[in-house]
């Protein structure tokens, strides 16, 4: 059986370092734990966090230290910094008129640090000023046990016309992107040299793969068979990467759950989780149909707000994704997943418990276009793959195990539309990480 890991200390963490590196199955510890409880309880807390931001160190329009403010005043408790290719580590200058958020980001920031903060020159005729570094950044706004910001980087990539991106969180140095001869073999060579990188630094890190149905670029079969990349964004806030796919191509959820059926059953490998992220680039004009912060994140339960503890925790599964909905708690024991969701007045709730049954049926076939020709897109598969096993309408409700599934996770689904979607008419929704009976 399975069983979801609880933070034990030191040891267990250098086994799971090791299993991630090499991309195998994840530790599970030994004894007989009745129940694994996604709970607050003694030192176990949820923490809140979005693990895709960018900013004027590439293409977003605000400063590193305007987006950490939304982000504490909007009572997250950590944020990682990812821009394209570039980590927030040297002297950069930029003319004001020229960045992404022009003048008027120039003066919110003037007006929030009146003080000696703002470095500024005139070189040139042209007036410019000095972004500040992470280092910088985490000295002024960090806060011990209250809010913590890490350094990532969204390494992008390409093969042919895909684009392939990657996040990486708590990283040392910049990892430039690396290539390959298809879109698998690139992403696995940018993973393999992040985990290079933690195994040199001895550092916690973690890699995931971004938004797949930007631009239509990965498809599940891409995805599937990568060592050491174990996340993967199932929501992402930017308005252009498609999460609900189309007519031609899969949701996101669709890709997850074909995903998890191979890696169980043909792949030898271990269980893809699913991250709800920003992506947030438009910081100034909320709402709208930008690629806005608020839209999506995680909630990690751990026993402190450090990088090591958030990785960790996450790589043990101990987290749900959410873009509006609040659980209470998530259990499993070696009978049931239980769901207890955090109610808002005058709403309802869907609880769907997913997954797929031993003896599914495994053919696939391509999608083809109007001539017949096989289509660059993930395959069609049996309904039997990632079908609805249970449905309750509540704030709780428990999946009984009949011993033949693979994997079942949960997706609840608020009756209230989210506030400002990543697409129209989207609602809000918790997603839990699946689990293996």
């Amino acid at each position: 059986m399975f069983v979801r890991l609880r933070p034990l200390g030191l040891g267990l963490i250098v086994v799971i370092v090791i299993s991630m590196a090499v991309g195998l199955s994840r530790p599970v510890p030994s004894g007989n734990a009745a129940a694994d409880s996604l709970r607050e309880a003694g030192p176990l807390k949820w923490f809140r966090g979005n693990l895709h931001t960018h900013s004027h160190w590439s293409d977003g329009d605000d400063y590193l230290e305007m987006i950490a403010i939304w982000y504490r005043e909007k009572g997250y408790d950590f944020l990682v910094f990812t821009d394209h290719n570039t980590i927030a580590d040297k002297i950069r200058w930029l003319e004001i008129e020229h960045t992404k958020g022009g003048v008027a980001a120039y003066e919110k920031l003037k007006a929030r640090f009146p003080d000696n903060w703002i470095e500024e020159r005139i070189k040139d005729k042209k007036h410019e000023i000095r972004l500040k570094r992470f280092d910088e950044v985490f000295a002024k706004l960090n806060e011990k046990d209250k809010f913590l910001l890490i350094q990532g980087e969204e390494i992008s990539d390409s093969f042919a016309k895909h684009p392939i991106h990657l996040n990486v969180s708590n990283l040392v140095r910049t990892i430039p992107p690396h290539g390959g001869n298809s879109v698998s073999e690139t992403i696995q060579n940018d993973v393999n040299a992040l985990h290079a990188q933690r195994e040199r630094t001895r550092r916690p890190m973690m890699i995931h793969l971004n938004h797949p149905n930007f631009s239509w670029g990965i498809t599940a079969e891409d995805l599937a068979p990568i060592r050491g990349e174990n996340f993967f964004e199932v929501y992402n806030g930017h308005p252009l990467v498609h999460n609900q796919g189309d007519e031609i191509h899969a949701t996101t959820e669709r890709i997850w759950d074909i995903i998890n059926t191979r890696r169980l059953t043909e792949l030898n490998l271990p269980l893809l989780y699913g991250l709800a992220t920003d992506d947030g680039h438009s910081y100034h004009n909320i709402p709208s149909r930008a690629s806005e912060p608020g839209r999506g994140w995680v909630m990690v339960l751990t026993e402190r707000l450090d990088p090591g503890a958030l990785i960790h925790a996450m790589e043990a599964g101990r987290f749900y994704s959410s873009s509006g909905v609040t659980l209470e708690e998530v259990t499993m024991t070696g009978k049931s997943l239980e769901v207890l969701v955090r109610p808002d007045p005058n709403t309802t709730y869907t609880i769907e418990f997913i997954g797929t049954r031993e003896g599914f049926d495994p053919k696939s076939e391509p999608v083809v276009d109007k001539g017949g020709k096989a289509l660059p897109v993930t395959r069609k598969y049996s309904n039997d793959i990632g079908q609805v096993l249970k449905t309750v309408t509540g704030t709780s409700a428990s999946y009984a195990f009949s011993g033949d599934e693979l994997y079942v996770r949960a997706r609840i689904t608020s009756s209230r539309p989210h506030p400002n979607p990543a697409e129209i008419g989207e609602p809000q929704r918790a997603w839990t990480q699946p689990v293996t009976p």
